[in-house]
């Protein structure tokens, strides 16, 4: 078998009497697309610098294609973009880009990866010129010049623009159609939920779910329905609609009604029976929101977990 990007096993890191990652087990195998989520706090970052060895362990280890972390990064086979990394601000971005390809055995010339990253504009401009979308994206290039096969990135779109954000992505897509192994850690569900193969995530310390975006999703049972009772009979279909089949959660603002059922089918069938003013029908699978909401929110050591047979 392949072996894998990234092992991390029974891993744990405490400071004092906290314990900020928990004994997690984590296999990432080559190739994957692995989004790593969580509240503030949670311990993404840490596990983030415990995989990439730039913290020590209490317990557990870490390994990157079988090897020490340090190794596999000297080797150039990784490149991280970490919330706390530096540009010096009175270089050019392609001196900088050029000052880390320098440390590498075979990187990527620094025109190609200012192209990767979408920045050969911005080749002569000075880093501390740079707005904060501008500055991301050139760190961005310092991360890929290794030519790297595995990614690992700590809020990488932090600070873009929409049209910034989409742009990544779009580089990032080219990079994995070539086989890039890429960990991210981000606060944009939307992200993972487009461009993750898998997601990971994580609560006071612990991994509670572990699966494809669709596998997380289901965790939150049943659908929502969104509908508007016109005619001003509002009021009168109140009650009515409490008593819905399969309903367990209702909201009203003035004449629109949302609800949670776990039968949306039934459910749809008794509403348009009763409530034949019912109008404007909307019925939708939960989020990503939901189901991070309903995750997070959980006791850590009771919280669902997906696993996905890794």
């Amino acid at each position: 078998m392949t072996t894998p990007a990234i092992q991390l096993s029974s891993l744990r890191k405490d400071f004092g009497h906290l314990h900020a990652v928990d004994g997690i087990d984590l296999t990432v195998r080559q190739g994957e697309v692995l989004a790593l989520l969580g509240p503030n706090g949670a311990g993404k970052s840490t596990t983030i610098d415990l995989t990439l060895g730039l913290s020590r362990p209490t317990a557990g280890s870490a390994t990157l294609f079988g090897a020490d972390p340090r190794a596999a990064i000297v080797s150039g086979r990784v490149g991280a973009m970490l919330q706390g990394g530096a540009l010096l601000p009175e270089t050019t971005v392609s001196q900088s880009i050029a000052l880390v390809a320098a440390a590498h055995r075979a990187p990527l010339s620094v025109a190609d990866a200012m192209e990767r990253a979408g920045i050969s504009e911005l080749a002569h401009q000075r880093v501390s010129k740079l707005s904060g979308g501008q500055l991301q994206r050139a760190r961005f290039a310092v991360a890929v010049v290794s030519d790297p096969q595995l990614l690992i990135l700590d809020e990488p779109t932090a600070a873009m623009d929409v049209e910034s954000r989409r742009e990544f992505w779009r580089s990032m897509r080219e990079l994995t159609a070539q086989g890039t192994t890429v960990v991210f850690a981000t606060h944009y569900l939307d992200e993972a939920d487009s461009y993750a193969d898998r997601i990971v995530i994580m609560n006071a310390g612990r991994i509670v779910a572990d699966g494809t975006p669709a596998e997380v999703k289901a965790v939150v049972s049943g659908r929502s329905l969104r509908f508007a009772v016109t005619g001003g009979g509002a009021d009168a279909a109140a009650e009515v609609i409490r008593s819905l089949p399969a309903v367990r959660d209702l909201r009203r603002l003035a004449d629109v009604f949302t609800l949670v059922s776990d039968d949306s089918d039934s459910t749809l069938r008794e509403l348009l029976r009763r409530v034949p003013d019912a109008r404007d029908i909307e019925i939708t699978s939960h989020s990503m929101d939901d189901a991070f909401l309903a995750l997070t929110s959980a006791a850590p050591r009771t919280a669902h977990t997906i696993t996905e047979g890794v």
